[in-house]
């Protein structure tokens, strides 16, 4: 096999931290723009060689000759293209977004062409087929009958016309993707709302105040700046009196990267997703087409745990009928407090629902979303994930030291019982400039068991964009983050939970790799659970100023409280998740592909929400799940992973009704074997039964969202 040594390297090839941190942790501040094109043009040609070597004729279809040598040319490849496309999600500068950009076609070709390669895929067949297949691993067998899957999906079986331009689709997406996300960013970093009246700021929290007055001074402003970052603009829609804030803030969020963007004062006309989205969507169906699937949402399927188009549409429909009542309910409820108390004259107007919710949810549970923020110091609220972690899995977390990219950023090691390290994981907990909006987990190294017998073992970023801390007074005080926040930061523990505690050693299935789409979410919205349960506030709950633990007064009213208006959020979920599959299932026909995008949610909306979709909200322009962020087809997924982790929690709650604790070590382990540990190496339903030991039901997410009479 012909191989690239670093011995034969250039001194500046060498020098490379794309090239030379190997199996080890990236200096992320050592990585330049410059180290880009060299770096992964070297990485690119090393995997083509090894893919080279691997379709040759006296290459073995066995699992050390094919399969291990193919895995790491192509991980050394991911691993470092990892790392860039996680700086450009964190650390975004023009420098470095060039030479993302300038590297994308052909990272996205390579891996379109592995998907193609005919020859490739007649191998993975022969082993397959082969007396040694029967004698691997459960985990490596996986990993070839997905790898058979991916190949068709991939084209391989494409006739040699059409495989051209098969390639061409998949780097055309990948560009398009790329430029929605950037357009977002873009959009939302250029408006800035400028205040010098202190009195235009009645009813924002102190801490929303202060946080506007740093951003001022960080643009060299007098007074006070609002940006669209959602720890910026969020608390302007939830608490400000000043309506035409409000009212200011919400055009310009819900314009973003729209034809109506310019004239609310954020961003370009070029930044318009509008005919981007139309794009992706004509690439996504002729993708499918070509494959021989009837539209995208049936090939979006091929590796997910619904069977069908039709059986994803009524998933949705009916839950969206089982709420509907219920939203009804929530939205007369909202229209009448706003008409007794709040006096509108125009009556209740899209920039007003935020802010009439927090009023009607002070009014009817006596407290406000900012008195519970300042028992939420963020240190405190890591100290009581952590001890979830540690009590029901059996793990210790520490913090440790590991090279990062921002000062900001922290890291922390996992080991078990003995001391032996299992994992590292990073936190990325605060919004700022060049860091893209949202949460999110993501693999920085998988576990994978080494030729040699050794494990490497995995490394994940969790990414957060909390309100960063704020000086007053030349001080920086506490972060405190809402309950929101906190259960946002157990949601993404979770998905870090899953990639971090495998003990699968085929990297293709270790961890989050090869877990269906469509149950991928249950870890993660398992762990929000624990953020209602008392015993668990307890311990990460306290004063941001006094130390205080949270009274079980407030914590009674907030429970009370939890599933306030939860009618209308389900609905908007709902409509989020009818959006992207009725758009992936339909557009085939005429009447979608002549219909725009905005229009086509309308259309979704108007079925089934209670709420009027505002006339200038294009809200799809920045529906970057499934525009930019793999959601397409979907976004589904997070309802339908609701039931599966609903269901898992009331294990937990059936348990503690014995014990009298709902961090039960017992279920806590049998949950992390069944669950967590065997990540992708066999199919996500054979996983659930294995730990609930029968088939899912809807009724545990029913209750918990108080959707039932």
């Amino acid at each position: 096999m012909t191989t690239i040594t670093t011995h034969f390297l250039s001194p500046e090839l060498q020098a490379n931290p794309l090239i030379s941190f190997g199996r080890g942790i990236v200096n992320y501040r050592d990585v330049k723009p410059e180290h880009i094109t060299p770096g992964i043009g070297l990485l690119l040609e090393k995997a083509q060689l090894a893919v080279d070597h691997a379709i040759q004729e006296s290459t073995p279809a066995t699992w050390n000759a094919l399969v291990e040598p193919l895995e790491d040319a192509t991980e050394s490849l991911s691993r470092s293209w990892g790392v860039i496309s996680h700086l450009n999600s964190v650390a975004d500068t023009p420098e470095l977004r060039e030479a993302y950009g300038d590297m994308l076609p052909k990272v996205t070709a390579f891996f379109s062409s592995l998907g193609q390669n005919l020859a490739l895929y007649e191998k993975f067949k022969l082993l397959s087929q082969s007396p040694e297949f029967t004698s691997l691993k459960v985990d490596q067998r996986k990993v070839i009958n997905n790898s058979l899957r991916d190949f068709h999906l991939g084209g391989a079986e494409l006739a040699d016309k059409d495989k051209p331009r098969f390639a061409q689709i998949q780097d055309q997406q990948a560009i398009l993707g790329k430029v929605f996300s950037d357009h977002v960013l873009d959009a939302t970093n250029h408006f800035t709302h400028h205040i010098l009246n202190r009195e235009e700021l009645i009813g924002l929290p102190e801490d929303a105040v202060a946080a506007a007055a740093d951003l001022a001074i960080q643009k060299d402003l007098q007074g006070w700046a609002f940006s669209l970052h959602f720890p910026s603009y969020y608390p302007v829609m939830q608490y400000s009196e000043n309506r035409s804030l409000r009212r200011l803030m919400y055009e310009a969020y819900v314009t973003r990267s729209s034809e109506l963007a310019p004239q609310y004062g954020q961003g370009k006309l070029e930044w318009d997703n509008a005919e981007n989205m139309l794009l992706q969507l004509r690439l996504r169906n002729e993708e499918a087409q070509m494959l021989g699937f009837e539209n995208y949402s049936s090939l979006s399927l091929a590796p997910k745990m619904a069977r069908d188009v039709e059986e994803v549409d009524r998933f949705l429909s009916d839950i969206a009928i089982r709420s509907k009542p219920f939203a009804e309910k929530d939205w007369a409820e909202l229209q009448a407090f706003s008409h007794s108390q709040l006096h509108l004259e125009d009556g209740l107007q899209p920039w007003d629902i935020a802010f009439a919710s927090e009023r009607l949810k002070q009014e009817r549970y006596a407290f406000s979303e900012n008195e519970l923020k300042q028992y939420f110091p963020l240190p405190q609220v890591l100290k009581g994930l952590f001890g979830v972690i540690q009590t029901l899995f059996g793990v210790r977390i520490e913090a440790t030291d590991l090279p990062t990219w921002h000062d900001d950023v922290q890291s922390f090691s996992v080991s078990d019982t003995t001391g032996s390290i299992l994992a590292y994981f990073y936190l990325d907990p605060y919004s700022r400039p060049g860091k893209r909006g949202g949460a999110w987990m993501d693999d920085a190294r998988g576990r994978r068991l080494l030729a040699n017998g050794e494990i490497q073992i995995p490394i994940a970023y969790l990414v957060c964009n909390f309100a960063a801390p704020i000086k007053v007074d030349g001080t920086v005080q506490q972060p405190t983050i809402t309950h929101d926040d906190a259960i946002t930061l157990f949601h993404e523990s979770g998905h870090g939970l899953h990639h971090l505690l495998t003990q699968v050693g085929a990297l293709g299935v270790s961890g989050i790799n090869g877990v269906e789409w469509d149950a991928v979410e249950l870890p993660s919205q398992f762990m929000e659970n624990f953020c209602w349960e008392w015993e668990v506030l307890e311990t990460m709950a306290a004063h941001t100023q006094t130390g205080k633990p949270l009274p079980r007064t407030l914590f009674d009213k907030m429970l009370a409280a939890k599933n306030f208006q939860n009618g209308l959020s389900t609905l908007r979920q709902v409509v989020f998740s009818l959006t992207d599959w009725r758009l992936h299932s339909s557009f085939q026909s005429e009447q979608v592909k002549n219909l725009a995008v905005l229009e086509f949610s309308k259309t979704i909306a108007n079925e089934f929400n209670v709420i009027p979709q505002a006339e200038i909200s294009r809200w799809p322009n920045t529906f970057s799940h499934i525009f930019s962020g793999g959601y397409a087809a979907g976004y589904y997924s997070y309802k339908w992973a609701e039931v599966l982790s609903a269901d898992v929690y009331a294990a937990f709650e059936e348990a503690a009704k014995l014990s009298g604790s709902i961090l039960d070590a017992e279920i806590g382990i049998r949950y992390r074997t069944e669950i967590l540990e065997v990540g992708g190496s066999r199919p996500a339903a054979e996983s659930f039964k294995a730990f609930r030991g029968r088939e899912p039901s809807i009724d545990a997410l029913l209750r918990h969202g108080g959707l039932t009479v």
